[in-house]
């Protein structure tokens, strides 16, 4: 990873030349203006592609050719994570003169590209988005915008520019550690169908890895598509614990399912942590408001958050790695065993 990247930002003419075609040419396909054969129009719009080019829609009179926006790409409204980030963003922009501008990806590779799109076209001074795993296309545009691109919650794997956030992998072999210090070896899991959640998926590699390490493996598991909730994880539970009744322990892809998980087996008398441990992930507030307090990991949202926006706003300098790494909290509560 280099310690700069550069800065010219394309133009008309860098497309003309990838497409063959006059500026003019590509000036009109890319406002949708004027009469331009199909054929012309999807030469220019592939080497745009390609190139990364995004069209600058904010006034041609403005000095800075940048507005007061950071570009904020998060995957979900919905979830209860993102508030959080959202949160210390906001935060740490307050005192800049810089807005955050909230888009929304619902985890598809071809939405996040589209919105990209739309928020690049008005030059922001600053994106800050989800997750290191995009499109040929997003990363295209990104590498070739010019201005600080911030990549939150994950740091496994390589950044565009400057990525801040947590290990998963390092969260899910550290639960592994926690589950099988305090005896538990039947270890089931729960989660979403990993092409839809990256940083799960790295979690899970983890966990896996470590119990491997320790001889032995996940006894069960259960996916779900769509979106969490309490409801989904009292049907998981129930779900995998009537298919492998000798389970001692389950694993949660997040604290929302872990929390229908919970609530399942004490209305079913069920002794945890003696009998079963659960365990989820994230350490979001909803878990205040349980009877028992839910095993999780604290996944630093409003730290990344936080640090995201100091970055793009030029109080912190990027790092030379490129690099933010924040440590996952294991936060015990009350659904794991002392360990032995």
């Amino acid at each position: 990873m280099t310690a700069s990247r550069p800065r010219r930002p394309l133009t008309l003419r860098d497309v003309s030349m990838a497409s063959g075609v006059s500026e003019m040419t590509v000036s009109r396909v890319l406002r949708n203006r004027g009469d331009v054969s199909p054929a012309t129009r999807e030469k220019v719009l592939t080497a745009a592609r390609s190139l990364g080019y995004v069209p600058n829609k904010i006034a041609g009179g403005l000095a800075s050719q940048r507005v007061n926006l950071v570009a904020v790409v998060i995957p979900s409204l919905s979830n209860l994570v993102f508030p959080d980030v959202l949160g210390g963003i906001s935060a740490e922009l307050d005192d800049t003169g810089l807005q955050p501008v909230v888009g929304v990806t619902h985890y598809g590779p071809a939405r996040e590209e589209a919105v990209l799109y739309d928020m690049l076209s008005w030059r922001p001074s600053g994106v800050i988005l989800a997750g290191l795993e995009h499109s040929r296309s997003s990363r295209a545009m990104l590498d070739a915008a010019g201005i600080p691109v911030v990549e939150i919650m994950d740091i496994d794997g390589t950044p565009i520019d400057t990525a801040v956030g947590i290990s998963h992998d390092r969260a899910g072999a550290e639960m592994a550690g926690h589950i099988l210090a305090a005896g538990y070896r039947r270890i089931g899991f729960i989660g979403t169908h990993m092409p839809e959640d990256h940083r799960a998926r790295k979690r899970l590699a983890g966990l896996e890895r470590t119990l491997s390490e320790a001889g032995t493996t996940l006894v069960a598991r259960e996916y779900y598509q769509g979106g969490s909730s309490l409801a989904k994880g009292r049907e998981l539970t129930e779900r995998i614990l009537a298919r492998e009744p000798d389970l001692d322990f389950l694993y949660y892809s997040n604290d929302l399912i872990g929390a229908g998980g919970l609530i399942w087996a004490r209305e079913r008398g069920i002794d945890i942590p003696g009998r079963l441990g659960l365990a989820g992930f994230n350490g979001v507030d909803l878990l205040d408001g349980l009877p028992m307090r839910l095993a999780t990991t604290d996944a630093r949202r409003l730290d990344i958050g936080r640090r995201a926006a100091r970055i793009v706003a030029g109080k912190d300098p990027r790092p030379e790695t490129g690099v933010v790494a924040l440590a996952p909290t294991f936060l015990p509560g009350d659904t794991i065993r002392t360990p032995r």
